[in-house]
């Protein structure tokens, strides 16, 4: 029989784009499929007031490595590469130069036992200072990185993604959702708002079933966040139950972000940052101003990001400007205003942020990155050994992916 395309990708967020950039240098009939209706995935940017905010993604991590870097530059997008100010706690608010001191020596005590003497459990957890005075700080620190608490994250895991970061962090101006959602190439056909039901495996070639009708092809390519997977939101064959339990093994953390309007002058300096409180482990941290812009990005990880999903937006807002009066005076109360948030956990076609290994279960990104039967591919940020939470691994398995399909097809015709 016919079939429709030579690959189909499902997805379409930086793993899909990358599969999609990958797939147009070979002339192979290719149709990317996304459930909402819009590009991007995990990398949103939103215009509001004036200003692009990025609700998920906004830091090119390790961009001298980053392949983000050389699209967005080819492309003609802006790149800021000033290093951000995530190490500083302006004016020492609220947490003093000796206590920085004391919470930095903390976390290199505990990162050196996890690479010199981890525990059997491979739990990042079990490696902390018993009653430590500074644990509640690492386990805020956990929520920002991973999403999680230290409980729930491998060590191994953990290691293999700060043992290859560079260290490098940029931005993009226009935001990295745009740049994300910008790179499809124009030749491969794109249908939003097709979410993928089920996928079946028929004698000559894969069935994915829509609400829009059934579509055949000779390849597809999975690039669905870890909780679609694990969650059975797509009906996939039994053969794939594999999958599926690797995927439940990487579950997204959570992670959100809301952002303030600083409206007319106050006391808020251009490129600061803050953490609220580094004793509480639901803290909120505040990069002031970026860019010079009048906002201030509120960012809260793990048990602060659950706390937000639990109260509402609007209880989160408070929670921030309660914070930040508690830091900057209270007359700053009257100079910040609510302008956007993030709600990655309730996202139906998501269901989080990005992915960590549970203990024990660092193999468990080789497992999920297998192809299954010359037929089905996988990518996606939780697919790679390293690069994993970025937007960069996932581009990258989503060129893996299709490598691995162009593999098995014919070169095509000229």
């Amino acid at each position: 029989m016919g079939f429709e395309r030579d690959v189909v990708i499902i997805g379409g967020g930086a793993a899909g784009i990358g599969a999609a950039r990958r797939l147009a240098e070979s002339g192979h009939s290719t149709l990317l499929l996304e459930a909402s209706q819009r590009l991007g995935g995990r990398a949103l940017t939103v215009n509001v007031a004036g200003h692009a905010l990025d609700l998920g993604c906004g830091w090119l991590h390790s961009a001298d490595r980053n392949p983000w870097t050389d699209i967005a530059e080819a492309s003609g997008f802006s790149i800021d590469r000033r290093e951000p100010a995530w190490s500083q706690q302006y004016r020492d608010l609220g947490f003093s130069e000796s206590d920085q001191d004391e919470a930095d020596e903390a976390y290199s005590a505990w990162y050196k036992r996890l690479v010199s003497a981890p525990p059997q459990s491979d739990c990042a957890g079990d490696a902390l200072e018993p009653g430590g005075t500074w644990n509640a700080y690492l386990q805020a620190i956990s929520g920002y990185i991973s999403g999680a608490s230290l409980e729930q994250l491998s060590i191994a895991d953990y290691l293999a993604y700060d043992t290859a970061s560079t260290g490098r962090n940029w931005r993009v101006l226009a935001g990295y959702g745009t740049l994300v959602a910008a790179s499809l190439p124009p030749t491969v056909a794109l249908r939003l708002a097709t979410p993928a039901q089920a996928i079946d495996l028929e004698e000559s070639h894969v069935s994915i079933v829509t609400r829009a009708g059934t579509i055949t092809a000779r390849t597809a390519i999975i690039t669905v966040s870890t909780a679609v997977l694990a969650a059975g939101t797509i009906r996939l064959p039994a053969a794939l139950d594999d999958w599926c339990h690797a995927a439940a093994n990487l579950p997204l953390g959570r992670d959100e972000k809301l952002f303030l309007e600083v409206v007319g002058s106050s006391v808020f300096e251009p490129e600061t940052h803050v953490i609220g409180d580094p004793r509480d482990p639901r803290t909120g941290t505040y990069y002031i101003r970026p860019f010079g812009r009048p906002v201030i990005e509120s960012f809260f990880g793990g048990e602060g990001a659950l706390g937000l999903e639990e109260r509402g937006p609007m209880e989160g807002f408070a929670y921030a400007i309660d914070q930040l009066a508690a830091l900057f005076g209270s007359d700053v109360r009257g100079v910040l205003r609510p302008l956007a948030a993030s709600n990655w956990s309730r996202m139906e076609h998501i269901g989080g942020a990005y992915s960590y290994a549970l203990p024990g279960q660092a193999a468990a990104r080789n497992a999920l990155a297998r192809p299954f039967d010359q037929r089905l591919f996988f990518a996606g940020e939780a697919t790679h050994r390293h690069d994993f939470t970025t937007a960069h691994g996932a581009y990258q398995s989503g060129v893996r992916a299709a490598d691995e399909v162009l593999s098995v097809l014919k070169p095509h015709a000229p």
